[in-house]
């Protein structure tokens, strides 16, 4: 028998921390703030007014998603503000490759017991990534679930709406020929942690201990995903610009091809793509086949343009405007699949 009178927070829940987390956060969610956006934080919903953004005739599109493992890196380096950028990469650039510009973001913030400043240091990078991408943070959850999680865990989900307007979906009328510009990746971005991780461990290494080619393995693997929202958006806008993929879990492997009709392949030049000290160690580290690699990791490609022939100039004029580095990487083949040239090291 209960004979005190219990409390939520004696079941291990602090109303009074959530409610200091939703105060510390808005001034960062405030930022984010762009046309269509109808009220703050706080409600039980949030609006946007698509007319306000600028639609006249919008379809909208959704993504949502994770960090993955990488998540456990963040916790034992007790570094919490960059996972939030990945978060929001890894919907908002899902997005543009349907040809819809990110408009809105929440997310989903779940933990055993809540530490208010670890939590605006998550939210603090999800609003930066938002800022990156000119989309609002104009809502989400935060969860404390005692129980749930082990001490010092927590778990992270993003949701992102964007909108585009009738008729301009992608990918469209891609066709042999068309070429193949990649943007690079700023590291491993979001995808293969596991592997990475299993790597570290066999090899006995701590996050804390310093690579061959400088930085600590730490600062290297947590480096945030690359948020390519602003540049293609401008490059969509000066036309050409047929398909896009995110390589993300699958790499070029498997991504590349859901840009492309099942009749289409593509010739990549795995020689075109800027080398990053951290891939390399990867696979020699790792000894991890090509195949391998290629299905595991970005390899350096973070986002895969397709153009047609006629547009690459233009399309590559608009990048070098938004200060986004590009490069060939090869062309629309009629041979149903991905086939690879040359090799990544």
């Amino acid at each position: 028998m209960i004979k005190n009178e219990l409390t939520y927070a004696d079941a291990g829940v602090d109303i009074d921390a959530g409610n200091a987390l939703v105060e510390a956060i808005k001034p960062s969610a405030a930022a984010t703030s762009r046309p269509g956006v109808m009220e703050g934080l706080g409600g039980f919903g949030a609006m946007f007014d698509l007319q306000a953004a600028g639609y006249i005739d919008p379809i909208l599109v959704s993504a949502t998603d994770g960090v993955g493992t990488k998540l456990k890196i963040a916790i034992e380096c007790q570094t919490f503000d960059t996972v939030g950028i990945d978060l929001v990469a890894m919907c908002v650039n899902d997005l543009i490759c349907q040809g819809a510009e990110p408009l809105f973001f929440l997310d989903y913030f779940a933990t055993g017991k809540l530490d208010v400043n670890h939590g605006a240091a998550v939210v603090g990078g999800i609003a930066e990534g938002c800022k990156r991408a000119n989309t609002a943070l104009i809502g989400g959850e935060t969860a404390e679930m005692p129980g749930m999680y082990a001490e010092g865990d927590f778990d992270l989900a993003g949701f992102a709406v964007g909108a585009m307007e009738r008729g301009t979906f992608l990918p469209n009328d891609v066709a042999i020929g068309d070429k193949l510009i990649g943007l690079p990746a700023s590291g491993v971005h979001s995808n293969g942690f596991s592997l990475v991780r299993k790597i570290m461990d066999v090899e006995g290494l701590a996050w804390s201990d310093e690579t061959p080619f400088g930085r600590n393995f730490g600062d290297v693997f947590l480096t945030p995903t690359e948020i390519y929202v602003r540049p293609v958006m401008a490059a969509l806008k000066s036309g050409g610009i047929k398909g896009l993929a995110h390589i993300t879990g699958g790499g070029l492997t498997e991504n590349l091809p859901r840009a492309l009709p099942e009749t289409l392949g593509a010739e990549v030049s795995l020689t075109a793509i800027p080398k990053l000290p951290v891939f390399e160690w990867l696979i020699e580290t790792g000894g991890l086949s090509q195949n391998e690699a290629l299905k595991t990791f970005n390899c350096g490609v973070g986002m895969v343009v397709i153009v047609g022939d006629n547009h690459v100039d233009k399309v590559k004029a608009s990048f070098e405007a938004a200060q986004q580095p590009c490069f060939d990487l090869g062309e629309i083949t009629d041979s149903g699949c991905v086939t690879f040239n040359g090799t990544l090291s």
